[in-house]
């Protein structure tokens, strides 16, 4: 299977409604990410 077949499978698929995952779930997600980030840069750069 060529990338550009699955990337269309996969586009298909969610003008369908068939998501793998819920938007609310990769938000979350992503936030969690982006804040925990945000955690280890102010962590570590702290001046002393």
């Amino acid at each position: 299977m060529t990338a550009h077949h699955a990337l269309t499978r996969l586009a298909e698929a969610s003008e369908h409604g068939h998501a793998s995952l819920s938007p609310y779930l990769t938000g979350g997600g992503a936030l969690g990410a982006l804040l925990l980030l945000l955690w280890i840069t102010t962590r570590f750069n702290r001046d002393r």
